[in-house]
């Protein structure tokens, strides 16, 4: 809508908080937590830069461009080979890539198995699993016959 003005948030505590969105609305500035032009983003992308940002141990400012360099070969390493991500299953971008994750599951389920045969009284409901692969992530779904379905986060 020309001339309507309109504040597009990462859906940070501060931007879904009631009283901005009230205090938005009583300005006539609506709100939008999709950024424009971006439905086809990739979701893995946005997971790694968010927990790059979120870190604990990620510096205010680098001493140098070649420290953020560093910094960042270091955490690709670590995130795209070692960290676990609920988004596929608790795998790695690695495991996922290269075609692992399902092997990778089903030998998880073999331990989980083998526990469970031992210990059954510890699963109140049923016998453990795995999480499954999902067959895409997304970060805005499209819907099977139109307009994209805005994430939830």
């Amino acid at each position: 809508m020309p001339g309507q003005l309109t504040i597009h948030s990462d859906r940070g505590s501060p931007m879904v908080a009631q009283n901005v969105a009230q205090m938005m609305a009583g300005l006539g500035v609506t709100k939008s937590h999709s950024r424009p032009k971006t439905s086809n983003g990739n979701p893995y992308s946005e997971s790694q830069y968010k927990t790059l940002k979120y870190r604990h141990d990620f510096p205010k400012r680098f001493g140098s461009l070649e420290d953020a360099r560093a910094r960042c070969t270091q955490f690709f390493t670590w995130y795209n080979e070692e960290h676990r991500h609920s988004g596929i299953g608790l795998h790695t971008p690695y495991d996922v890539h290269f075609g692992l994750a399902e092997q990778l599951r089903e030998m998880r389920a073999d331990v989980l198995q083998a526990v469970y045969a031992k210990h059954a009284e510890r699963c109140v409901r049923k016998p453990p699993e795995p999480p499954k692969v999902p067959a895409a992530a997304w970060i805005n779904k499209p819907a099977p016959d139109g307009p994209l379905i805005p994430a939830q986060r």
